[in-house]
């Protein structure tokens, strides 16, 4: 159950939200000569702002802040949209969730991965910012549920065991996911309740980071239901590759999830490696663009919509998610 306080936050984000399409919409509406009429006009077309949340690099890596809104091109289905709206604000509040695997493949690193976990929170965490915890193996566990709190959040974390997940805790979720395996990692199966069962009533910016080796081996849900649900609900995911030689992973599966939804992989091989991966994505959550623009294609047929951004400089990198689907009816 979420506390008042956090529903108190997403009803300010989404006022603010709100009127900063009031904003723009104002702005575009001629101005009224003096004696006329002072009442607006009625619009009866809807309009939906399609927003995307963009980090660019350079050839060394570094995160480049300074980029205006005519640095940048975005195009939907190959066809250029106009920007309505750009911010470089960082502190923008975020929503994320920490995804920890917890099967036997990863039991050689669960030490190091809750000790980094917890100092990526104290770390990354700002006022405004919200943060829950999963587990997954055999089944996805909630160990905490969205809170600023950065000590719950650690014991969260703390409270991850191996290959102990305690069938469906999210809600008993009647849905798609089913019942207990008895072997298995269910990761394709965490993005999806985290996405669809915890993400889905947030707004403003959404990320996931997931540590995992990428091998699913028992969801119910496929990879491609699973990158749905985070496109649908806009959440970015970031996946810190850890991988146990003994056991393997899949890198191919780790870049297709986090390209697809505009995040990075971040291959994991030390203790400090993984410190170094957790701050990298400390550095890319709080340094990003954001970016709107109402598509020209209007329909609401539900359909999934190609997303190319651009900036004028090639020799920078741009990450952002590569599409989102369309309202329906």
């Amino acid at each position: 159950m979420k506390s008042v306080s956090a529903k108190i936050r997403v009803w300010n984000r989404l006022a603010v939200q709100a009127m900063a399409c009031s904003v723009l919409l104002t702005l575009a509406t001629p101005a009224v000569p003096q004696g006329q009429s002072q009442n607006p006009p009625t619009i009866k077309t809807e309009v939906s702002l399609v927003n995307l949340f963009a980090t660019v690099r350079d050839k060394n890596k570094r995160v480049i802040t300074d980029l205006k809104q005519d640095n940048f091109k975005v195009f939907e289905d190959g066809h250029e949209e106009k920007v309505a709206f750009f911010s470089n604000d960082l502190t923008l509040p975020i929503t994320m969730g920490l995804l920890l695997d917890t099967s036997v493949s990863e039991s050689g690193n669960l030490a190091a991965i809750q000790d980094a976990g917890g100092r990526f929170f104290r770390r990354v965490m700002r006022k405004g910012d919200e943060a829950m915890v999963m587990s997954f193996d055999v089944d996805v566990d909630l160990l905490s549920d969205f809170t600023d709190d950065k000590t719950i959040l650690q014991r969260a974390i703390n409270k991850a065991r191996i290959g102990s997940a305690s069938a469906g805790s999210i809600g008993n979720n009647p849905g798609p996911i089913g019942s207990r395996q008895i072997t298995g990692t269910a990761l394709y199966d965490a993005i999806y309740l985290a996405c669809s069962e915890k993400l889905n009533g947030e707004a403003g910016r959404k990320a996931i980071i997931i540590v995992t080796d990428a091998d699913d081996t028992g969801s119910k849900v496929k990879l491609e239901e699973a990158i749905e649900a985070a496109q649908r609900t806009d959440t970015v995911i970031h996946i810190l590759l850890v991988i146990d030689p003994r056991y393997g992973g899949n890198t191919g599966v780790a870049h297709k999830i986090a390209d697809d939804t505009g995040g990075r992989v971040i291959s994991v091989t030390s203790d400090k490696r993984l410190e170094e991966a957790f701050d990298q994505i400390s550095e890319e959550l709080r340094s990003q663009y954001t970016l709107g623009y109402y598509p020209t294609n209007n329909a609401r047929d539900g359909k999934f919509r190609k997303i190319k951004l651009e900036v004028d400089n090639h020799d920078l990198k741009v990450l952002a998610r590569k599409g989102y689907y369309a309202p329906k009816g």
